[in-house]
């Protein structure tokens, strides 16, 4: 597993006008390949009526599966541009369909180019970028002479509380980046002058907009 990555906020559209051609972007997150192909006929679906449904996704830790489709545009004007601006971007298991209504004007194929990377780039912009961070759970018990303090003192720290869960004793969940575990463990050792349990959950990803 990635210690972090970058990928789409979500799913989200838009569009822009060049010369009097309409392109309309489509992106969303896709961890198989089976999802963005199931994505991307969900918009051919939609826009049976256009003139072309180009598309392209990065799919993979180490970016394994790469696709992308002119959908009959000149090769390599359409589909590739768009699946650079993912790979630019950084971006990981994601999908993006661009669509277009022809509007009379060729662009050529350095217009084309221009055209649909524009369109993922503003995209993109648009829906915004989250960093995917992967995070212990750390459980912590203590005795509840030592809550004020630990309380006080997680929420100052560059750790995230998860959970405080109350019963005989108190049991604190938080988030701690992989690399920092032992010195979160450490540290809560130093808070409670050795007196708590700490046992590690799992892992996940939490997520980051920048």
């Amino acid at each position: 597993m990635l210690s972090s990555y970058y990928t789409v906020a979500g799913f989200g559209e838009h569009e822009i006008v060049i010369q009097k051609s309409r392109f309309i972007c489509y992106i969303n997150r896709a961890k198989t390949e089976k999802e963005a192909q199931e994505f991307i006929n969900t918009i051919k679906k939609k826009h049976w009526d256009a003139t072309h449904n180009c598309s392209a996704y990065l799919i993979g830790e180490h970016d394994q599966i790469q696709k992308a489709n002119d959908d009959g545009e000149p090769s390599g004007t359409a589909g590739v541009p768009m699946l650079e601006v993912l790979k630019k971007k950084q971006l990981k298991d994601t999908v993006v369909v661009v669509t277009r209504y022809f509007g009379g004007i060729k662009l050529g194929a350095g217009g084309l180019i221009r055209a649909y990377g524009k369109a993922v780039s503003e995209a993109i912009d648009h829906v915004g970028i989250v960093e995917r961070k992967l995070m212990q759970i750390i459980r912590t018990t203590f005795d509840y002479s030592f809550l004020g303090k630990i309380e006080n003192e997680l929420r100052s720290s560059v750790y995230k509380l998860k959970d405080i869960y109350y019963s005989d004793h108190v049991e604190v969940e938080t988030y701690v980046e992989e690399g920092q575990v032992q010195n979160f463990k450490d540290w809560m050792t130093d808070l409670t002058n050795g007196k708590c349990v700490i046992q590690e959950g799992d892992l996940v990803y939490l997520e980051e907009k920048i």
